[in-house]
């Protein structure tokens, strides 16, 4: 995905329905998005195989004939030219087992039938920038992995979403999986500055992000003269056995329990689960601290 303004992104459809298909890319082309669809998971794996621009997102039915939406992201996330390639199901199936199997899978945005236009556009512009913002951070990460073997200990401060991105790169390089911790660590290192500093609650942040508008209203508090002074700490330990981070913001603090696992009413939230993905699929442990504005991570590493 480029980063040019005149750029448009690119989106497959596979949905076994053709009314399904033409609303979709009757939202999607209106929203200025090149679409291309596929009857089934099948043909949309012969696609991705076989266009000459590559894709920039899938979505895609779970349940289909020939080769369903689940086995089409195996397929997908198996293969190295498609594993960073983000994929939004849209399902009927709500129950948080179903959910789970996906999210451990590989799919980090749920779209709950049924669902309107605006809906549909705000995650698919929420998925772009994900992908975005990880491939930014798996590029910063691939030159820092030999000079981070060398440290032990270290302490950092920060404030703003610049500074995460290039802290989230800088850190992660401390484990031996470093692009499977970046994802989790951005999302607490983010959590921290804009639930912790900046007060934003969960519902602003719904609001914010469907308007597309998060950005803006991130930079607009962070000038503001109460927020200032406000750092995120972060120290870095790290043992032959262990990388602990510790991430201390000075907001209020929260009830983190109900974020810690995967909620199937908040499934088609356009955010809300990236101290449970963090928890899931890139940490060995996580542990909230006090009142809810410090939490420890920590990955295990190989003996």
């Amino acid at each position: 995905m480029k980063s040019n303004s005149d750029y448009k992104a690119s989106i497959l459809i596979a949905d076994d329905v053709k009314l399904m298909r033409d609303i979709l890319r009757t939202y999607l082309q209106s929203a200025g998005y090149e679409v291309q669809s596929a009857e089934d998971g099948l043909e949309a794996w012969q696609m991705l195989n076989s266009s000459e621009k590559p894709f920039d997102i899938v979505v895609t039915d779970r349940n289909m004939p020939q080769m369903d939406g689940m086995a089409l992201l195996a397929k997908i996330k198996a293969d190295p030219r498609f594993s960073d390639l983000p994929v939004i199901f849209q399902t009927g199936e709500s129950s948080r087992e179903s959910i789970v199997e996906g999210i451990q899978a590989g799919v980090y945005h749920y779209l709950t039938k049924p669902y309107d236009e605006k809906i549909l556009l705000a995650f698919v512009a929420a998925a772009l920038e994900d992908s975005r913002r990880h491939k930014t951070l798996r590029t910063r990460i691939s030159n820092k992995k030999v000079a981070l073997g060398l440290l032990r200990k270290a302490e950092f401060s920060f404030r703003t979403l610049s500074e995460v991105n290039g802290l989230t790169a800088l850190l992660t390089g401390l484990s031996c999986n470093p692009e499977k911790v970046a994802t989790g660590l951005s999302e607490l290192l983010l959590n921290a500055v804009e639930h912790g500093n900046l007060g934003i609650s969960y519902q602003e942040k719904t609001e914010l992000v469907g308007q597309g508008c998060w950005r803006e209203e991130i930079e607009r508090r962070l000038g503001l003269p109460e927020y200032k002074n406000k750092f995120v700490q972060v120290k870095i330990v790290r043992t032959p056995t262990q990388t602990i981070f510790t991430i201390k913001d000075q907001g209020k603090g929260f009830d983190p329990s109900p974020y810690l696992d995967f909620s199937p009413e908040r499934a088609s939230d356009l955010h809300g689960r990236g101290i449970a993905l963090s928890r899931m699929l890139s940490f060995d442990s996580l542990e909230y601290l006090g009142n809810g504005n410090q939490v420890i991570a920590t990955v295990n590493l190989p003996t």
